[in-house]
């Protein structure tokens, strides 16, 4: 009897075995400690980290109230919807400041830097640096009371450089777009706030973070992110709908990033994107079947630093400038069978011509508008005008008592609003024969104003290193 349970049991035991080994055998991955093979995913650098984990994009989020959208007020990105840093709304603005002064409506308190705001429908979108949080935060204000609705960020460590944050958003009907200091693109729903999808160049594309951070402003043409991280790309295009790359372009010469920023032109019919890396300058194919491709570019011109962005000219000519002594360039760009060919037709040191070190110059009628660095001998920090043919002899100066430092400006209602180092703005009346000053008043009782100016709705929006200011400008 005992053996007979014995044997029952042992056949058991063995089916059960026999039941696991099958079960093993079917369940199994045999492969699953390797990794899958994915193109850019070998040889990666780390990215940035902060308390030893890899950043977190988009991983903070505070939402402070909700507000419908007020048609009607738009800056979308840097130098505006049409990248010439010109106001074009029928709005009629102010020509002196009044008896009060500036009318200012709010200010708010920023963390350290220059980055500048972009206007949505009555919403402005900030790229701002939380100094005790030890994080980048895209902020979204009502342009009209300065009030918070919400903030989308991720903790990255910065140590102070001149300022810390300095990029504008891009914004359209859907998304807000933004590249971080250390070169962090986010992406986010532009009405909610809620995080789209992130990218780290230096992980990617191992981009070189540039000294002083990040100065690129991200681009949006339409719904696809075109952004130049350097390093193993040239440039990249994402689809902001889903976050995934649409094309790329290669880097061999190693080009590396500058801070200047992506421009759109369509030059002898063709629309490409134009940039300035540190190495030389390109033209990318923007439209048709050979969309990234390389069309054109020249080291002919390749400053060691670049802020300023290309200026587009008339009949194909592009105007390059540069800081710490590099002066500046004209190029001509022309297409001859099938080919586009570029050409340095002149080259200009700050004391001989038009040259900048942080702002992008201003076209308008034929003629270019800056303001000349610090090393341009007489004319230094001058407020000038010079002929786009030919950038040698301006034709109009601010003069020696109307100095801007790197301060920025901006065109509107035939004006110019002209902000110095110190928060004193300047209106001018547009002209190519005389620097017509109309009033002037300090706005802001801070430092470093270098941040770009926004004009929308009769609404201006400026910041020193440390706080933003909305200012009613339209003439009541």
């Amino acid at each position: 009897m005992f053996k007979k349970h014995l044997t029952r049991i042992i056949l058991l035991l063995f089916i059960m075995s026999a039941t696991g080994v099958l079960g093993w055998w079917f369940f199994h991955d045999p492969v699953r400690s390797i990794s899958t093979s994915v193109p850019g995913m070998d040889n990666r650098k780390k990215g940035a980290v902060i308390a030893g984990k890899p950043v977190v994009i988009g991983a903070e989020f505070k939402l402070y109230k909700t507000s419908p959208d007020i048609p009607g007020t738009r800056w979308t990105r840097f130098r505006g919807a049409d990248f010439d840093n010109i106001s074009k709304e029928p709005v009629r603005l102010i020509e002196k400041w009044g008896k009060t002064g500036p009318r200012i409506l709010w200010k708010i308190t920023l963390g350290e830097g220059h980055a500048a705001p972009v206007v949505y429908d009555g919403k402005i979108y900030l790229l701002d640096y939380d100094e005790a949080g030890k994080s980048d935060q895209l902020r979204c204000f009502l342009l009209a009371t300065g009030e918070e609705l919400w903030r989308r960020g991720y903790q990255v460590r910065l140590k102070r450089n001149h300022g810390l944050s300095r990029t504008v958003p891009a914004v359209n009907a859907k998304f807000v777009l933004t590249i971080g200091p250390k070169c962090q693109v986010m992406c986010v729903n532009r009405l909610s706030g809620d995080f789209l999808w992130g990218l780290d160049l230096e992980k990617e594309f191992n981009t070189e973070i540039p000294f002083w951070y990040t100065g690129q402003c991200p681009l949006l043409d339409n719904d696809t992110a075109i952004i130049a991280p350097g390093g193993k790309a040239l440039l990249v295009a994402i689809d902001c709908n889903t976050g995934r790359k649409i094309w790329e372009t290669s880097n061999p010469k190693g080009w590396k990033m500058s801070h200047s920023s992506v421009m759109p032109m369509t030059i002898k019919g063709k629309k490409m994107y134009v940039y300035f890396a540190i190495g030389g300058v390109c033209g990318i194919s923007a439209s048709g079947p050979d969309k990234g491709r390389v069309l054109w570019e020249t080291s002919g011109f390749s400053p060691s630093v670049v802020a300023p962005s290309p200026v587009i000219l008339d009949d194909g000519k592009i105007f390059l400038t540069a800081g710490y002594g590099a002066g500046s360039a004209l190029l001509q760009v022309t297409h001859k069978e099938g080919k586009y060919l570029v050409n340095v037709l002149q080259k200009y040191k700050p004391q001989d011509g038009l040259a900048s070190e942080q702002q992008t110059p201003i076209f308008h009628n034929g003629y270019l508008y800056g303001i000349m660095p610090k090393d341009a001998g007489g004319l230094r920090n001058q407020f000038t005008c010079y002929r786009s043919g030919d950038c040698k002899m301006p034709v109009m100066n601010s003069g020696k008592t109307n100095r801007f430092g790197l301060g920025p400006y901006i065109m509107a209602d035939g004006k110019f609003f002209i902000l110095n180092d110190d928060g004193e703005m300047t209106i001018a009346a547009v002209s190519t024969s005389q620097f017509n000053v109309l009033d002037k008043a300090r706005i802001i009782e801070g430092q470093d104003s270098w941040g770009p100016v926004a004009i929308t709705g009769g609404y201006l929006l400026m910041r020193d290193s440390r706080q933003m200011v909305c200012i009613d400008i339209e003439a009541h």
